[in-house]
């Protein structure tokens, strides 16, 4: 009898690289911008190929299929799994009779029991057999392993959840709707057109792959220019350092309220997705209101910018941002708002401020933003010591993490069933989607500093600092119980990078009026929801200070439904903590030329 082989795990002590960084900020930045020019060295390259081979060892299947192992071996010692077993097996042999012995019962149509809808298998051509068969049996299935991954145990979850995520992953990839013979639509639309359209979705795919490979943009995004097709809301900068430019918009009311607002969005995105068309731009629509705008534009880092970190995004950027507008607004709060990473960072602030009795915000607004990560989602499961230890490592020689590394990441923990569908749809159906100004956007990738990029993960995924009271700011710990003032929180139901289970956890650490939001759409699509789009919905319910707390499961059931967009509900509230209105208030210009630089300024463009 052979002995089987014994699964290797990854070793950390092998992928994870000491970060060695100075602990303070330079004076200067340009005191190290030659500190790496040798990075393209053959030396550096020799590395960078050792690091991807140490990733290729580390990363084979025989980690994941030890897991795999685990999973089957708990399921079947634990009585209560079992259930799921004989679940599967009689609905197998339940379903066999109907496959094979009910044709003309199949032909008009065969339910093989209760299934939650999918979008992909809502066209009546699916009702008929055999492609009724076809798209319940696998529905079946991906529903039973998702009750086999639900009761995990406590120990191993994480490489639990990592097997489950595969696993998922693989059922998708057999869905019968992604392919030409089990697919009734594919098959009645390449009879219509005569395979018309495989070729065209044989072109649309070559001419991806050949984009892809010589790294261009998709084609049609020529149409989405900052400056001058989006990002065209005007303004003015009114203050720019090393690492962010200040906007502040034109007024387009005759009077404002009193309270300015200041967007903080995430450094990992250009912040004009809150600025695309005039007709989705939240920037636009807030002026639109009678609001006076401030929004951050972060600097796209470079090698130079290594050593910025969390704190020098916390005092250069937003701290010094509320500075900054206090001079345009003397004596006025402000209503703050966080997108993302930059809701995180907004959090950050307003603990600091409140830990040292700074008084400036009036409110801040949260959008599908973490601030406790013991459950942070899909992304979680990249995100271990050892991985952290080996991005290090890779990003050491440029000092940032390249923006196709990390769309990379995002696209892994997205929905598999609508890439797959995406696909489907283009390169089979021939239907190719006509590009917008949000997925322009999105292909406008910025990089990552390794110091920041470092401290955020090993302080929020790695050790859940923030949340647990032990982050620091000028060497003492913040607590998110410190927050003073009201918060407007945002959740998005189809959320990957920040899921709304994780957005609410808020309610533990916050004792001040919580009004949360839970909104149709994704991390992206969901905030960007402007009045009149169709098909939009959110719920919302306010916990007063101090107030009870429920579960996510019991909000659902308890908060008030409402159609339409969010903005119009978020716009009622900040009218509700704003004081008065007042004549509009312009900076002093200081700049060396006379003239304040238009918006969306410069380090938009980098």
């Amino acid at each position: 009898m052979n002995t089987p082989k014994k699964a290797t795990t990854p070793n950390p002590a092998k992928l994870t690289r000491a970060l060695h960084l100075s602990k303070g900020t330079p004076q200067s930045l340009a005191q190290v911008s030659n500190k790496h020019a040798e990075d393209v060295s053959i030396k550096t390259i020799s590395r960078k190929h050792a690091a991807g081979k140490e990733l290729a060892e580390d990363f084979k299947p025989e980690p994941l299929s030890s897991s795999f192992q685990d999973w089957l071996v708990g399921l079947l010692e634990d009585p209560r799994n079992l259930s799921l077993v004989r679940e599967r097996i009689g609905q197998t042999v339940r379903d066999l009779p109907s496959f094979i012995n009910h044709l003309e019962q199949a032909i008009k149509d065969v339910p093989l029991g209760p299934i939650k809808p999918d979008h992909r298998y809502q066209d009546d051509l699916w009702k008929g057999w055999p492609f009724n068969i076809y798209s319940q049996s696998f529905l079946h299935l991906k529903h039973w392993w998702t009750k086999a991954f639900s009761t995990l145990p406590g120990e191993h979850k994480h490489q639990m959840t990592m097997v489950h995520f595969a696993t998922l992953q693989f059922i998708e990839s057999m869905s019968p709707a992604n392919f030409m013979l089990t697919n009734p639509e594919l098959i009645a639309r390449t009879i219509k057109e005569g395979g018309a359209n495989l070729l065209r979705g044989q072109g649309y795919l070559l001419e991806d792959s050949f984009r892809s490979l010589f790294k261009l943009p998709a084609k049609g995004f020529e149409k989405f220019v900052v400056g001058k097709d989006v990002a065209i809301t005007p303004g003015k900068v009114v203050f720019k350092d090393d690492l962010m430019e200040l906007i502040q918009y034109t007024p387009s009311t005759q009077s404002v309220k009193a309270e300015p607002i200041l967007i903080v969005p995430a450094w990992i995105m250009k912040y004009y997705i809150l600025d695309l068309s005039p007709d989705n731009s939240m920037i636009k629509y807030l002026v639109d209101q009678g609001h006076t705008v401030f929004a951050i534009s972060w600097k796209n880092p470079t090698s130079e910018d290594r050593y910025m970190g969390l704190e020098d995004y916390l005092n250069l950027g937003v701290l010094g941002a509320l500075d900054q507008i206090n001079q345009v607004c003397p004596g006025q709060k402000v209503n703050a708002v966080g997108y993302c990473l930059g809701g995180t960072l907004l959090s950050i602030a307003a603990a600091k401020m409140g830990r040292d009795k700074d008084d400036r915000l009036a409110s801040i607004t949260l959008l599908a933003a973490q601030t406790d990560f013991s459950e942070p989602g899909n992304i979680g499961m990249f995100i271990d010591q050892a991985k952290v230890g080996f991005i290090e490592s890779l990003m050491r020689p440029s000092g940032y993490l390249d923006s196709a590394q990390m769309s990379g990441a995002f696209q892994m923990i997205g929905s598999a069933d609508r890439k797959w569908a995406q696909m489907t749809k283009e390169y089979i159906l021939g239907d190719r989607s006509e590009p917008n100004d949000l997925m322009a956007w999105n292909a406008d990738g910025t990089r990552l500093s390794i110091r920041m990029h470092s401290q955020y993960l090993h302080h929020m995924y790695l050790n859940n600092d923030l949340a647990k009271g032990r982050y620091k700011v000028g060497d003492k710990p913040i607590h998110l119980e410190d927050i003073t003032c009201p918060v407007f929180a945002v959740g998005t139901a189809q959320d990957f990078v920040a899921p709304w289970r994780s957005v609410y956890k808020l309610h533990h650490h916050v004792k001040t009026p919580i009004e949360f939001v839970l909104t149709s759409g994704g991390h992206n699509a969901g905030i960007v929801s402007p009045p009149g789009l169709k098909h939009r919905n959110y719920q919302f319910l306010t916990r007063v200070a101090n107030g009870k707390y429920i579960s996510p499961d019991e909000w659902v059931n308890v908060a008030t439904h409402a159609e339409g967009s969010w903005w119009e509900h978020w716009t009622h509230w900040l009218d509700q903590h704003s004081t008065q209105s007042v004549k509009p208030s312009f900076p002093k210009d200081s700049s060396a030329s006379g003239k304040l630089v238009d918006a969306p300024g410069e380090y938009v463009f980098h």
